[in-house]
């Protein structure tokens, strides 16, 4: 019986499997934290970009390590955080969405195969509630408050 593992080991992890491209650039929150009543409400998650990678000199502050109080260098992440806006709030049960009243082009992009060959009319129905008054969209604001016991809002980087 031959040995060939220790001739010819394995190259790289087989956790990696199936290696193909990503399907999607941006990343997807799988699980969002458990929900704290006593705390006020705030956003669970943000959206971040692996950036690179660099290293650090810093001081380690552990007792009964022989490296106690010493530099050491260690590596770390960089990770680019862009500023986010909240384009709408919406149930975590489809209540009823509640889009933004000013959206970007880069937004509207989102929702078009073709971006350049569209008549770009996306949401412009929806700026015409805006433009009447503000009533139908306060009241679809409170039916959120009232009905939803989860609220998420969608939105996108600038």
């Amino acid at each position: 019986m031959s040995h060939r593992k220790y001739e010819a080991p394995r190259h790289g992890s087989l956790g990696f499997l199936p290696r193909k491209r990503a399907r999607r650039h941006r990343g997807r929150v799988k699980s969002f934290p458990k929900d704290d009543p006593s705390k006020p409400v705030h956003m669970t998650a943000f959206l971040g970009y692996k950036a690179g990678m660099t290293h650090i000199v810093r001081d380690l502050d552990r007792p009964g390590s022989k490296n106690h109080k010493k530099e050491i260098v260690e590596p770390v992440t960089i990770i680019e955080a862009p500023a986010m806006v909240v384009v709408d709030p919406r149930g975590l049960r489809s209540l009823t969405t509640v889009w933004a009243e000013h959206l970007s082009d880069e937004v509207k992009r989102r929702f078009y195969k073709n971006w350049y060959r569209s008549k770009k009319k996306a949401f412009t129905k929806y700026a015409k509630k805006h433009a009447d008054g503000a009533k139908p969209i306060l009241r679809e604001l409170e039916r959120i408050k009232k009905y939803c016991t989860v609220v998420r809002v969608l939105a996108h980087t600038q």
